[in-house]
């Protein structure tokens, strides 16, 4: 679970939370990411403890360059994300969507009126809000954490079988200890996930302008860092350079 809270694993899951409107959501995003994070290191780190393989400095550092890589992608969509939404606010097609708002407005003065004393039944209004609780969970959806989780898993299923083959002798038990490892990086990323959510969710609902410069904010944390990653492993760490230096950690 102490896993689950490293920088890049924080940074990456914000820039998808910030568009999420529930906690309950969040927390299935940050299971399905936990989940492909723990499918990389089971396949990687059961590969390195059984063929008792030797990971290059070079092809180690490559590995976390692909969190790097991942984290600059991140913050790249949901900065063109955004300002896609400014776009459109300021192109004169917002005039259309006033349109559209003032079609939806009429449509809500044409609701029935209910006299005192009739029972509650907003069926529409109670099926508008099953829809909205179920609204996104789609293919892409899925799809999305679980192949960020992958690509995490990278830079972290070296050194942890590192880990398990200098204090755990028996390959199946280093085995075993990978699935529990990744159990509590599944439940780390689901409770934090839901804790980055809850202040969105609520930015989401009061405030619609805070929410939007909270998924600026979150993108442009997830390029620079990436950035920074970026330079600390290619010339720092010398994957770009003829003798690179790898500590897996």
């Amino acid at each position: 679970m102490r896993h689950a809270t490293d920088p890049d694993h924080v940074v990456a899951i914000t820039t998808i939370v910030t568009k999420q409107r529930g906690v309950a959501k969040a927390g299935l995003i940050g299971a399905l990411w936990g989940l492909g994070h723990t499918f990389t290191i089971f396949v990687v780190g059961t590969t390195i403890i059984l063929f008792q393989i030797t990971i290059p400095p070079r092809l180690g550092l490559s590995m976390e360059l692909a969190v790097a890589a991942m984290l600059i992608l991140l913050g790249v969509l949901n900065l063109t994300g955004s300002l896609r939404w400014l776009q459109d606010r300021l192109a004169p097609g917002r005039q259309s969507q006033g349109m559209a708002d003032a079609t939806d407005s009429g449509e809500a003065k044409t609701q029935p009126i209910r006299l005192p004393g009739t029972p509650v039944g907003d069926s529409a209004t109670e099926k508008a809000s099953r829809e909205d609780l179920f609204r996104g969970v789609g293919l892409y959806n899925v799809l999305r954490p679980l192949i960020i989780g992958i690509v995490h898993g990278l830079a972290g299923s070296a050194a942890v079988a590192l880990l398990m083959m200098a204090t755990i002798r028996d390959s199946w038990w280093a085995v075993a200890y990978l699935l529990l490892f990744g159990a509590g990086t599944i439940a780390g990323m689901m409770l934090i996930t839901a804790i980055i959510a809850m202040p969105f969710a609520f930015l989401f609902k009061n405030f619609a302008g805070w929410n939007r410069s909270a998924a600026v904010a979150s993108g442009l944390l997830s390029l620079g860092f990436g950035l920074f990653l970026s330079y600390q492993i290619g010339f720092v760490d010398g994957l770009f350079t003829v003798h690179p230096h790898w500590m897996p950690r």
